[in-house]
């Protein structure tokens, strides 16, 4: 059986100067599950996808989902409908949690 409780996720995120690395929590064909880690600076280049969730547990930026730009910051819950396009700019250090069914 896979994890299922993760008392504190925000420990999982991997931080490199090569960009992001992210880190699976579930990843199965229906579903995925992970943490991000982003340095003050990196970026997540604009890039479509399918339906998203982003959930910021740590740091500022700006994150970005077809033409409208949000303010990112802890607490934060940003939904990318499928097929948007969507990319993020990390201003301080960020992590986040991400989920995304299937394609």
């Amino acid at each position: 059986m896979p994890d299922i409780y993760f008392k504190d996720a925000k420990s999982k995120a991997v931080f490199s100067a090569d960009g992001p690395k992210p880190q699976f929590l579930m990843d199965t064909p229906q579903f995925k599950a992970l943490v991000v880690g982003l340095e003050a600076g990196q970026q997540i280049p604009i890039h479509p996808g399918e339906a998203a969730m982003y959930h910021f547990l740590e740091g500022e930026g700006l994150m970005t989902v077809d033409e409208e730009t949000f303010a990112i910051k802890p607490g934060v819950t940003v939904i990318a409908p499928s097929g948007a396009k969507r990319g993020m700019n990390a201003k301080t250090r960020v992590v986040f949690l991400g989920s995304k069914g299937e394609k």
